[in-house]
């Protein structure tokens, strides 16, 4: 089986802890997930943001293809999700 994305690895061992993730869009933040969880090669998470955006839910996806972690988010005032971008980096946050 392949590697799993490294990306995937470094948020799944830093939670529950806050981490910093880097988007492809230029945005970062510091999220708090409440699970992180591997299937095989998908990656799938789910937590709040706590530096900005506390209202919403955020969820992480590996990508169809397994190349890429993906965040989307859901506000109150939303209806289901929208994606947010890719994730390009991520490290633990200083708490």
């Amino acid at each position: 089986m392949p590697d799993l994305h490294p990306i995937a690895k470094r948020i799944h061992n830093v939670q529950p802890r806050p981490v910093r993730l880097e988007l492809d869009t230029g945005d970062s933040g510091v999220f708090e997930f409440s699970s992180t969880e591997f299937f095989q090669r998908e990656f799938r998470g789910e937590g709040v943001r706590t530096d900005d955006d506390r209202d919403a839910d955020f969820r992480l996806i590996s990508s169809d293809d397994y190349e890429r972690i993906l965040l989307g988010r859901s506000g109150s005032d939303e209806e289901g999700w929208s994606m947010v971008g890719e994730v390009i980096a991520a490290e633990r946050a200083e708490e």
